[in-house]
């Protein structure tokens, strides 16, 4: 396979009537998918020439995929769009993207008002039910722009991140290799095609023929439901998502899924207490502690086996790629020490979109060779460090580390060693500077309570005991629901805002 559009046609060929999408009642196999995707290709084909950048503002749908890969098979660059983003937002993506055209749905239309010409909004349901003639065959190769991703968006504006096609076959069959995928699968669609885990995951599956179920609803029963109608095998999540399966009310504890055998994670750390949770509840799931930033698509996964002894740890790269802990000098940090980490392999992205100065910042050479024997790598900003085994640990962001009273801490730091004591569901710390620069950075913290009989004494009791001087809260806000972004992870400029409030500064 050659191109995204392959993953799609070679199933029709040999697939064909498989089921490839169960979206509710609906099911499209691989034939009917491809059909219906080469017909919307047509309309697109006469509308935009090859290498145009398209616009796809759709919830996770059949119509979502159709829509991505009719795309694909017009030669056209894919930018999907989070259906929960404002029209602000949605406006600057479809600008800074120079979208020729959008697709979405008539529920959504009115959120592109402004950002395109009417006739330039168009949905994949009038289009299919028009005849169109056969999209020309572009003249795609590997190494082709095949998609944009914008990143979340909430430290600052959205940056696309180019990704080829190369980029996205060799994350689908590296992934489907370590999780063992067959055209038996059945993978939840739970997160967002506009997060590269969630696209990987459709990837991944059609790489091994097998069926994407689509789960709109992030309800814990409605989830739990889908995963014993559907026979579903596969289930990615970010800890957010834990959190609500594992809470006491959850269906998910108590149901027994003969079909489930793998849970992925990845958007932040699992905790010791999830895994034993998840681990206790249902123990013939193989658990994968993944990492990965968009920049480098897939990084890094855990053997499941290694879970229980390591439930902190994301493991080491995946196949055929490297990853590196480095110092401020660009030399290899040993065992235990923290060190930025640094990507290698062919799930290293082609930089950002219309931003050449990020890009030569965050993609740089490889330290070491001289041309014309270059690589680029990412310098992801991430800390971390390895242990005697070579496993990961993820500590926090370069741009994050502070000193507070002489000593360098993340964050991420601070929520590990809060999570430790077993009392939250969720926890964010921010590190927040004095004003006036005469005392030292206040650690602020946002709590989800694990059960009804959580008090913040117990929890501040705790942190004086445990923890050193330096990562001790100055302030600690019990919520009943840490605030997400669209995708999943703690929304860290809404949470500062309501700690900052809360504790009068």
């Amino acid at each position: 396979m050659y191109t995204v559009a392959d993953l799609l046609l070679s199933n029709a060929r040999t697939r064909a009537d498989a089921p490839a999408v169960i979206d509710g009642s609906d099911v499209l196999t691989y034939r009917q998918l491809a059909d219906r995707a080469q017909r919307v290709a047509g309309h697109l084909t006469a509308r935009l020439p090859a290498g145009s950048r398209i616009a796809l503002l759709l919830p996770r749908s059949a119509d979502a995929l159709t829509a991505y890969f009719a795309a694909h098979l017009a030669g056209l660059v894919p930018v999907f769009i989070h259906d929960q983003l404002r029209p602000r937002q949605i406006a600057h993506i479809v600008d800074h993207s120079e979208a020729g055209l959008a697709l979405t749905s008539r529920r959504h239309a009115v959120r592109l008002e402004g950002a395109l010409p009417q006739d330039r909004i168009l949905t994949p349901e009038d289009l299919l039910q028009d005849p169109a003639a056969a999209p020309a065959t572009p003249a795609t190769i590997g190494r082709d722009l095949a998609g944009l991703i914008y990143t979340s968006g909430s430290t600052g504006t959205a940056k696309g991140v180019m990704l080829s096609h190369d980029n996205l076959l060799s994350g689908a069959r590296i992934v489907a290799d370590y999780l063992g995928l067959t055209h038996e699968d059945r993978t939840l669609a739970l997160m967002p095609f506009s997060f590269d885990y969630g696209l990987n995951q459709v990837l991944a599956t059609f790489h091994s023929g097998g069926a994407v179920v689509i789960q709109r609803s992030a309800f814990a029963p409605d989830i739990s439901r889908t995963l014993l109608e559907h026979e579903v095998t596969g289930l990615a999540g970010v800890p957010s998502l834990w959190s609500d399966l594992l809470h006491p009310d959850s269906p998910f504890t108590t149901t027994r899924y003969p079909w489930l055998r793998y849970l992925t994670n990845t958007g932040g750390p699992l905790t010791p207490t999830t895994v034993k949770a998840l681990r206790s509840t249902h123990p013939q799931l193989a658990v994968f502690a993944m990492y990965g930033l968009t920049e480098a698509f897939r990084s890094t996964y855990l053997d499941p086996a290694r879970i229980d002894s390591k439930p902190t740890s994301v493991g080491q790269a995946i196949p055929g790629s490297h990853v590196d802990v480095l110092d401020e000098n660009g030399k290899p940090c040993p065992p235990g020490v923290v060190g930025e980490i640094v990507h290698r392999g062919p799930t290293v992205t082609l930089g950002y979109w219309r931003d050449p100065d990020t890009t030569a910042l965050v993609f740089r050479p490889r330290a070491g060779l001289r041309p014309p024997w270059t690589e680029t790598v990412v310098h992801s900003g991430d800390l971390g460090y390895t242990d005697a085994a070579g496993d990961l640990y993820i500590t926090g962001r370069r741009d994050e580390l502070t000193k507070i009273h002489g000593i360098r801490v993340t964050p991420a730091e601070i929520e590990a060693a809060i999570a430790a004591a077993g009392l939250t569901a969720g926890v964010v710390a921010l590190i927040v500077p004095d004003p006036d620069g005469r005392s030292a950075p206040s650690v602020l913290v946002a709590v989800e309570p694990k059960d009804p009989s959580f008090t913040l004494d117990a929890l501040s009791g705790y942190c004086s005991a445990e923890l050193p001087p330096h990562m001790r809260p100055r302030h600690i806000q019990a919520l009943d629901s840490l605030p997400l972004t669209p995708h999943g992870k703690p929304d860290r400029n809404h949470i500062l805002a309501l700690l900052t409030s809360g504790a009068g500064r």
